[in-house]
């Protein structure tokens, strides 16, 4: 599609389904940072890599150790690595290029959401956030664990209360604790069950700062690519975006600054005033009419859309509304309920997961708007005739033709300098980013052979062996006995029937009018040949055998 051609106006968002993505029974999916690559963890424990511009498989990851459902495939920076959890309770991280495992951790708890350190280039840490368990960061190196705090009090971190643990609908208590790393992996944000944002620092696990969310139970929290907005998904039916005030980088540095300037307080107050610096609400999405539960929400690639899909049972429904707080598409897939979704990084591409494990893949239905390519350009909506002027078509003389441009022709063109992507803010730094893979195409199946071509021996062959052939020659009035030789197979001969084009030639039986027009030119039958077992039978086109008459003139030295 060209861009110029496109209407601004139209909004970057998906809206019909494009095409759909077929591999066994996915469970969770996941663009690298470029949006080249789609990885999908699958029911039989193996993660399928996507080429997304071509829509083909190009890695296959599979470990003989995991045959457990995959729950969530998380990428690197850099796309050289994937980190798989599955519900054997196994961490997996996988070297993409060469499709080998890197290393295999077991954790006490099924993981259902696993990330990797977002800053550095070989990762060796990540954040896992099991079932019914504190979320915990996890060396894939030596495999040691450390639980992070969930709640906080005067004295210091504590679990969970059991009686906050449930939904305000009453339904079962809350089965994982979200949290995520911020973009440069020095904080980490975890919303708990008392309705609680805690920003710990990663190197040492300490609490920082609190910023408390009205005592609802966070199921998801979500960071912006940019790193500039918050998430979170509560049980209340609301999702909520805040706007992080810390910088991006140096996020714990700032934090040190603030909780100076708030030296005059201690303990929770403390947190809760260094919270209200760190992170303020921005906007509030819900549906007001139906007031249904959502899942799997996110960000689209450049923050400016919010997304959320229905998680009532049966529903392929997805929600887009603008950052500022309006509904701006619905979106309604198959009847199939809907278990995961994620927006393209660059692209105005939406997928989602159906529970069948089919990836759908939403794109946006372009108008073209020629007018805005060339302003001179009208667009009819029927065809009109149309009269040319008369000198319209005639050559225009060099004096009127238009002038060149000034091009200077001895500067130098650089085509080694490669500009920065402003959808990526540090996109200068990524010069060893993996963005494709090979692709290894997969063989063709081969056609059946021509059945009806090759030599008298390879017929015979097919007949000893019981192949298909010899079943098809005896549907086409072949017996079975073709290992006689062609030349004692009477009016059926394969060899003396064979044209110079390689095609067989089959005589016709003399019907009764012509056995009486050549008795009467004086040819009298010289003897009549009943079809034995051992010859082949004459056939009719009613393919039933009958007698063959042969006359003086076609007898040869062979039946002598």
């Amino acid at each position: 599609m060209n861009v110029s051609i496109i209407d601004p106006l139209q909004g970057d968002f998906p809206e019909v389904i494009e095409e759909y993505l077929e591999h066994g029974t996915m469970k969770c999916i996941a663009f690298n940072r470029r949006g080249t690559l789609l990885a999908a963890g699958c029911h039989d424990g193996s993660c399928v890599i996507w080429d997304f511009e071509t829509r083909g498989i190009a890695k296959e990851l599979r470990d003989k150790d995991c045959t457990s459902a995959i729950t969530s495939v998380c990428w690197s920076k850099y796309g050289h690595h994937i980190l798989t959890s599955a519900t054997d309770k196994s961490l997996t991280l996988w070297n993409v290029v060469d499709g080998e495992k890197v290393a295999r951790v077991m954790l006490p708890n099924v993981t259902l959401h696993a990330r990797l350190h977002p800053g550095s280039y070989f990762p060796s840490t990540c954040l896992a956030c099991p079932l019914s368990s504190a979320p915990i960061l996890v060396d894939l190196n030596t495999g040691s664990t450390t639980v992070l705090p969930v709640s906080i009090s005067d004295v210091g971190a504590e679990a969970i209360p059991p009686s906050r643990n449930k939904f305000a609908d009453g339904s079962p208590a809350i089965r994982v604790i979200p949290a995520t790393f911020n973009k440069h992996g020095d904080l980490i944000y975890v919303g708990n069950a008392n309705g609680e944002i805690l920003i710990t620092d990663s190197k040492n696990t300490h609490v920082r700062a609190v910023v408390p969310i009205s005592g609802v139970v966070i199921k998801h929290i979500i960071f912006s690519r940019n790193g500039q907005y918050l998430l979170t998904n509560s049980n209340d039916r609301t999702i909520r975006v805040y706007e992080n005030l810390l910088p991006l980088k140096d996020g714990a540095q700032a934090l040190d600054e603030l909780s100076s300037s708030e030296a005059e307080l201690e303990g929770i107050e403390k947190l809760k005033a260094v919270g209200s610096k760190c992170l303020v609400l921005f906007q509030e999405f819900q549906d007001s009419v139906t007031k249904i539960q959502w899942k799997a929400p996110c960000f689209s690639g450049d923050g400016e859309w919010v997304v959320g899909a229905s998680a009532t049972k049966g529903d392929h429904k997805i929600y887009i509304w603008g950052r500022a707080g309006h509904l701006v598409k619905f979106l309604e897939g198959p009847k199939e309920a809907l278990s995961d979704l994620a927006w393209h990084p660059v692209h105005p591409i939406l997928v989602s997961l159906s529970v069948k494990g089919l990836v759908y893949i939403w794109a946006k239905d372009y108008t073209e708007n020629w007018s805005a390519f060339a302003p001179d350009f009208k667009e009819l909506e029927e065809n009109e005739e149309y009269e040319e002027r008369e000198d319209e078509f005639d050559l225009m003389p060099d004096t009127e033709k238009v002038k060149e441009l000034d091009v200077n022709e001895d500067e130098e063109v650089d085509i080694v300098t490669v500009d920065k992507d402003s959808a990526f803010s540090d996109s200068d730094t990524s010069q060893e980013e993996l963005c494709f893979l090979p692709a290894i195409p997969s063989p063709d199946i081969p056609e059946q052979q021509d059945k009806f071509v090759g030599s008298s021996t390879k017929l015979e062959d097919s007949t000893h062996s019981g192949s298909p052939l010899s079943e098809e020659a005896g549907q086409n009035g072949q017996e079975d006995n073709l290992e006689l030789s062609p030349v004692e197979v009477v009016g059926n001969s394969i060899a003396d029937d064979m044209g110079t084009n390689g095609r067989v030639k089959r005589k016709r039986k003399p019907s009764e009018k012509g056995l009486e027009m050549q008795a009467e030119k004086g040819r009298k039958p010289l003897t009549k040949i009943k079809p034995s077992g051992k010859s082949s039978k004459a056939r009719n086109k009613s393919g039933e055998g009958q007698d063959t008459l042969l006359f003086e003139d076609d007898v040869t030295d062979e039946y002598m």
